[in-house]
């Protein structure tokens, strides 16, 4: 017979009694029914000698073995059954088989705690039982949190995204220092046909033709150093050291000769050393944008370009010039002091957030230039001032795991025009430099993230492409 508890059992025979009246149950009928009878004595048996050991032990009070009868009163016990009764077996060989015994009910701090609203902490292994077995392992919790619905802290600090902007995006967090090594490769190429002279028929020129191709390779090493003295502050420091190479096939200046002249040059040193500091301006949170001001200044460590020997026998302009007017050095500085105040902006926005900045270079003049020419001479140039750069730039960062994000951006710079002695360079106009940025990050470990990114120049005086590879150490 199928394995079923002693109440269900007697219940069935109730049935099966008033279903069939007294002369109509047939010998086989009855023989059945005699067995049912016994094995039913049998079990409550049983259930008796379990209502001894139960009550010797102490496990469950009489009240609760009643309720199990269905003879108690029907209410709700005050903890879970720590055993149920055991189930009707068949006999196997003439003899009874041995009452099975279902596990220990969890307590109310164990049931509390998978539901993620108990506090309790959970009973210690190992404790034994009357009968000399161990208790099955206590249930751990679902997650670390004692308690569920809780909403999450709200963040103080600027979201991470796959940095491919000069600036970053995430502030260093308090008290600690972030050496960021990086090195940057561009390359651009650039013609130039220049026609001096007049035409007397269509497709005749009298006078001069000047054709330049440059080919230009610029390779930075930096070594920056960040410090956040809270959440909201931090200093910058970036060192960096250029080396660069041109190759130009050009014409030598003010002549008639058709030969061309390839010009190798280059350069390496120390360039400009920057200092910085950025600040959070307010809060933020989610779908709240956060704004961090910064402000940075440029230094002229670097070699100028008026320190290195230009190609020119006494003058670069006006009469009786000779040579290709090219630097036979090439510098590795700007040779003017700047400051560049921004603003950068940063809005989460699952899964994306989206970023940009806003910023103004300004360059200051300075006085007394003189270039050096062949010969060891010098060329008075006056106050030289270079234009202004105002700049802005807007991306969106998306991480594809906890480990791994990708950013998309566009960088854009207007330089003004170059002005001497007052005056704007001849040849000088406003240029527009824009680039398409893509960045890719992944954090190899708590304290290390390797940050790569590629750029393509999308007007015709940016660099064709630059590359950057970055790994910041936290410490």
């Amino acid at each position: 017979m199928p394995k079923i508890p002693a109440l269900s059992f007697a219940i069935g025979v109730s049935l099966v009694l008033a279903a069939f009246p007294a002369g109509a149950q047939s010998p086989d009928l009855m023989e059945q029914l005699k067995i049912m009878r016994q094995q039913l004595e049998e079990q409550r048996a049983r259930v008796d000698e379990l209502e001894r050991q139960l009550r010797a032990s102490g496990v469950a009070a009489p009240s609760q073995l009643d309720n199990l009868r269905g003879t108690g009163n029907p209410q709700q016990p005050a903890t879970a059954t720590a055993l149920l009764p055991s189930p009707i077996t068949a006999p196997v060989n003439g003899q009874a088989a041995a009452p099975a015994q279902y596990p220990a009910a969890a307590p109310h701090s164990s049931l509390d705690l998978l539901r993620g609203l108990g506090s309790a902490p959970v009973a210690a292994a190992g404790q034994q039982q009357d009968n000399g077995s161990a208790p099955p392992p206590s249930p751990q919790p679902i997650n670390n949190s004692p308690t569920v619905g809780r909403p999450p802290s709200a963040e103080s600090r600027a979201p991470q995204v796959a940095p491919i902007f000069e600036s970053p995006g995430v502030l260093t967090p308090r008290g600690k220092l972030v050496f960021e090594p990086s090195i940057q490769y561009g390359y651009s190429s650039s013609n130039r046909v220049a026609l001096i002279g007049y035409t007397v028929i269509p497709a005749l020129l009298i006078g001069l033709l000047d054709v330049r191709e440059v080919k230009r390779n610029t390779t930075t090493g930096a070594a920056t150093f960040r410090y956040g003295f809270d959440n909201r502050l931090e200093l910058e420091a970036k060192i960096p050291y250029t080396y660069r190479s041109d190759a130009t096939v050009s014409r030598e200046l003010f002549t008639g000769t058709a030969t061309e002249r390839a010009f190798n040059t280059s350069g390496q040193g120390i360039g400009d050393v920057e200092l910085g500091w950025r600040y959070q301006l307010n809060e933020g949170g989610v779908d709240k944008p956060y704004f961090i001001g910064g402000f940075r200044f440029k230094s002229r460590t670097g070699r100028d370009p008026f320190q290195v020997v230009t190609d020119c026998q006494t003058r670069c302009v006006g009469e009786n010039v000779t040579g290709t007017g090219l630097p036979l050095d090439l510098p590795t500085g700007s040779g003017f002091y700047s400051v560049q105040p921004s603003l950068t902006w940063l809005m989460p926005s699952d899964p994306a957030i989206f970023f940009g900045s806003f910023s103004y270079t300004h360059n200051f003049k300075r006085g007394n230039v003189y270039r050096t020419v062949l010969n060891g001479e010098k060329e008075f140039l006056g106050d030289v001032k270079p234009g202004d750069v105002f700049g802005f730039n807007f991306g969106m960062g998306l991480a594809l795991n906890e480990k791994a994000s990708f950013s998309i951006g566009y960088d854009h710079n207007s330089v003004g025009r170059t002005k001497q002695g007052g005056q704007v360079v001849p040849g000088s106009v406003r240029m527009q430099l824009g680039t398409l940025l893509l960045g890719y990050s992944y954090r190899l470990n708590n304290q290390r993230t390797l940050n790569v990114s590629v750029g393509a120049g999308l007007t015709r005086d940016t660099p064709d492409v630059t590359l950057m590879v970055r790994m910041p150490f936290s410490f």
